[in-house]
């Protein structure tokens, strides 16, 4: 009869677990052994519990299907926690396997005792368990699953004893059934569509899995039918983008300029997706979003079935066939001259290849992306979900993994680069084609930008030196080279044209270390707050044209 981490192995892979992210220690050496069993499951390991996190979430992003993780006790689990955060917020499917002291050995608080199921409901409130019986610990793990699988997906804490682990008598567990998601009710579908139908200004905001192409092909109908404008939450979990595809217009980061995007609507229509707030709070300023007057409904929550509940609403209001409008197939051209961040995206944007997976973690210096790429070749773009920065390069991980035929493009600012930067020995590792652009402004730029927009006083130098990177500068080059991975670094448009071209018809992995200033500094970044707060005040048409031109 298998030890429990035996058959824990066999009912992983018995339910469609085919990757399990590893940063482990002594307590789960018996689940390490174990994966020498199980043919059907690939072992990653990461050097830091925060890439396996990561990771895990961009491989469930593009698989459609929860990876596992295995962390060492309640301070690995530490380690991890920004990354399922992000995973959290974003509603990703996580099986977050924790390992811990044996049942007899925890009352004898060692030097790693901790509390870990506190530490696991800050990002898996809605399922952590300790298993505390080798028989039972393949019927928890089923459970995890079936947590993780459902709509909305989340991280699934399971907590493995090591003595549960190495312990005789498991019994493997069949798998889960399959979840059922569910479309929004004929009475919602009713509501929504008299409100549409009775005129007035509206917007669907789309989230979550309504931002593939079932659910944007028949929002666009909606649109097409009631004149309903189509909105994307700030940062989309996975959004599916380019020529052919209807465009989408995100909710901006800054929030005055998300006032301009909602300003006037009488009705905003929830499709996975949350009411719009405020990314921080801000002296003076409103942190929900919705203006006044305007009527929040919701067409389907999370757990529901979004693309049927759009079909559902496309086809109350006869909309079924309404010819929708796409993205035309353009690309800007090839840039020239001094590197900028700006250039990048243009330069991303001239060679990105077909069915791509674009993760966007370049903060300040991605701003023009969203133009750069609009008509490119059909791609997928992954965001920065829950705002922890870190993400970007364990993401790229698991989207390769998942993706093994489609080339990943991590766009990467110096400072978030920094905080998961073991993510490139990964990389080497497991052969990955990945290429990472670095932009190496030497500055954590989006918070030169929150110094000036907070209105904190009396801002000198040893405040600026907090968000200073440049003593010493960061050599990214170096820091690749030395994990295994080919890197160049380029501070003109043409060479960084050049080394984009090489990493795209070589497989991976790569990076590319792009020297550029900042995108908001001096002149620009002092002038930005004023900016915005004139924004209330400005012709609606004025205040749209410089939102445009901020943000596009």
């Amino acid at each position: 009869m298998p030890n429990g981490a035996q058959a824990l192995m066999q009912t992983l892979a018995d339910a469609g677990i085919e990757v399990c992210f590893t940063n482990p220690g002594t307590s789960e050496m018996h689940f390490v052994a174990a994966l020498d069993d199980e043919p059907r499951i690939r072992a990653v390991l990461t050097l830091f519990e925060g890439v396996a996190t990561g990771a895990a979430d961009g491989y469930a992003r593009m698989a459609d299907a929860p990876a596992a993780t295995l962390l060492h006790l309640g301070a690995g689990l530490g380690n991890g926690l920004a990354n399922l955060h992000n995973a959290r917020k974003g509603k990703v499917p996580i099986v977050n396997i924790v390992g811990d002291h044996a049942t007899y050995h925890a009352p004898l608080d060692a030097q790693l005792q901790s509390d870990i199921e506190t530490v696991a409901r800050n990002v898996s409130p809605g399922f952590v368990r300790t298993s505390q019986r080798t028989a039972e610990l393949c019927r928890d793990a089923v459970d995890a699953i079936a947590a993780a699988r459902g709509l909305p997906g989340q991280v699934a804490t399971l907590i493995l004893p090591a003595d549960v682990s190495w312990g005789d008598g498991g019994v493997p567990h069949p798998p889960p059934a399959e979840p059922a998601p569910v479309a929004a009710d004929a009475a919602t579908i009713t509501t929504i569509a008299q409100v549409l139908n009775a005129g007035g200004k509206a917007a669907l905001l789309l989230g979550g899995r309504a931002l593939r192409e079932p659910s944007l092909l028949a929002a666009a109908r909606i649109a097409a039918k009631s004149g309903v404008k189509l909105l994307a939450e700030v940062f989309p979990t996975r959004l599916e983008r380019g020529a052919g595809l209807p465009p989408v217009e995100r909710i901006a980061y800054l929030a005055e300029l998300a006032g301009v995007q909602l300003a006037g609507l009488e009705h905003l229509i929830l499709v996975d997706a949350k009411s719009p707030v405020s990314f921080f709070a801000y002296p003076g300023k409103a942190s929900d979003l919705v203006p006044a007057g305007c009527t929040v409904h919701t067409l389907a929550t999370p757990a529901q079935d979004a693309a049927a509940s759009l079909a559902a609403l496309a086809q109350a209001l006869d909309a079924e066939h309404a010819p929708i409008s796409v993205q035309p197939a353009q690309r800007p051209g090839r840039p020239r001259g001094r590197l900028t961040a700006e250039k990048v995206c243009m330069a991303v944007g001239h060679l990105l290849p077909e069915h791509a997976i674009l993760i966007d973690e370049a903060i300040t210096s991605g701003l023009m992306l969203p133009r750069m790429t609009a008509g490119c070749p059909r791609h997928d773009l992954i965001t920065l979900t829950g705002g922890a920065i870190g993400q970007g390069l364990p993401n790229a991980i698991g989207a390769a993994i998942a993706c093994p035929k489609r080339p990943v493009l991590a766009l990467i600012g110096d400072g978030t680069a920094m905080y998961t930067i073991q993510s490139l020995w990964t990389l080497a590792r497991e052969h990955l084609d990945v290429t990472a652009v670095i932009f190496s402004n030497a500055s954590y730029s989006v918070l030169n930008v929150e110094l000036e927009r907070v209105g904190a006083e009396r801002i000198g130098p040893k405040a600026r030196s907090q968000l200073d990177l440049s003593g010493p500068r960061l050599d990214f080059a170096r820091l690749a080279q030395g994990m295994g991975v080919h890197a160049a670094r380029a501070d003109t448009a043409e060479d960084f044209v050049h080394a984009l071209e090489y990493a795209l018809a070589h497989p991976g992995p790569h990076l590319i270390e792009a020297l550029i200033p900042e995108s908001l500094s001096g002149t620009k970044r002092r002038i930005l707050p004023w900016l915005l707060r004139a924004l209330p005040s400005l012709p609606p048409a004025v205040a749209r044209a410089l939102k445009r031109k901020l943000a596009p």
